[in-house]
């Protein structure tokens, strides 16, 4: 259960990578503005593998994980949750958009070697 509590950290990487660059991603520059978002990225990934781990440690029954970060809306017997679910299918998907999402980071910090806004294209992948 406790790798299960780590689904937060999935968006809160790339999050986290995107603020970073949005206060010290210029004067980071080229390639360090790169490498900053890729390992936000990267951090991502792992954050999703751990998750799959602890998915695939409990009954089958039980392969669901549902964590509640706030009440939206409260209107008596009904209410809207946000949070966060992860349950195969689920960590699936971000298993292949995390690490796909993670080449292609990878691959821009080549490919926009030499751009003059090499940091702020990264500050919109990470947001992305």
């Amino acid at each position: 259960m406790e790798l299960l509590a780590l689904v937060f950290l999935i968006p809160a990487f790339p999050l986290l990578g995107f603020l970073t660059l949005l206060v010290i991603g210029r004067p980071l520059g080229e390639p360090l503005a790169g490498w900053l978002a890729t390992a936000a990225m990267a951090g991502s990934f792992g954050a999703t593998v751990l998750v799959y781990l602890g998915l695939r440690n409990e009954d089958a029954e039980n392969r669901m994980f549902n964590q509640t970060l706030f009440e939206w809306i409260p209107a008596g017997d009904f209410s809207v949750d946000i949070g966060f679910l992860a349950d195969p299918l689920s960590i699936a998907m971000c298993l292949f958009i995390t690490g796909i999402g993670t080449l292609i980071h990878v691959y821009s910090v080549g490919y926009m070697h030499g751009d003059e806004h090499f940091s702020k294209f990264f500050l919109y992948l990470n947001l992305f």
